[in-house]
């Protein structure tokens, strides 16, 4: 199944890019797309504390993804 993955923040920063397509296995839960990318994309490593949102909705890491679902990495948020 292929997902969309959005990067925000840092981890835009990180990767040099907003977005990219991959294809995964059908029925990932989203805690198995976020190790999926900590090992595709190295440098997010030490920036693991991000949430996710899947379709525009914080979601947690027990989530089934679909075909075509849209994953955002949101780094934490902090200022006055």
């Amino acid at each position: 199944m292929q997902l969309e993955i959005l990067f925000f923040g840092i981890t835009s920063d990180l990767i040099g890019k907003r977005s990219v397509k991959m294809e995964f296995e059908e029925g990932i839960h989203l805690e198995e797309l976020k190790k999926s990318l900590l090992k595709k994309f190295s440098k997010l490593k030490h920036h693991s504390n991000f949430s996710m949102a899947v379709n525009m909705e914080y979601a947690q890491e027990v989530v089934v993804l679909k075909n075509n679902d849209i994953v955002a990495l949101i780094p934490p948020v902090s200022g006055g």
